[in-house]
């Protein structure tokens, strides 16, 4: 019942800007915690940042502070990431996770999501 479309992902030079957006249905006021993540060939997924529905705490990893954040439209139940001053380090596919149900953990756990989105391309050119 619970689904979360991706978009906005893309090519970008180094410096350049873009914004992703998760779309979420199904369910949505049992949302308890919504997340970007993102992976690169050979990595782990590695958390990105995080956003409580019912408190508004964000939080974001220190690898893009100072040029990620984290937000979302309540009235149109989407989230987003707004990624600014790119690097050739950023390039990853990008995933939108949400936590359905609360229970205590890690925001920055993938283990602890319930659905997550397709992913989409960032592809970030030096």
């Amino acid at each position: 019942q619970v689904q979360l479309v991706e978009s906005g992902g893309g090519s970008v030079q180094a410096g350049g800007s873009l914004r992703l957006s998760c779309a979420a249905s199904g369910g949505t006021s049992r949302y308890y915690y919504m997340a970007w993540f993102r992976q690169a060939p050979g990595k782990e997924r590695e958390g990105v940042g995080c956003l409580n529905i019912g408190t508004g705490f964000t939080y974001v990893a220190d690898s893009v502070k100072g040029r990620f954040t984290i937000s979302r439209d309540s009235a149109k139940n989407i989230l987003y990431l707004q990624m600014n001053s790119l690097k050739a380090e950023d390039t990853a596919m990008y995933y939108c996770a949400a936590r359905v149900e609360g229970l205590p953990g890690s925001c920055t756990v993938p283990s602890w999501y319930n659905y997550w989105g397709q992913g989409t391309q960032v592809t970030v050119s030096s």
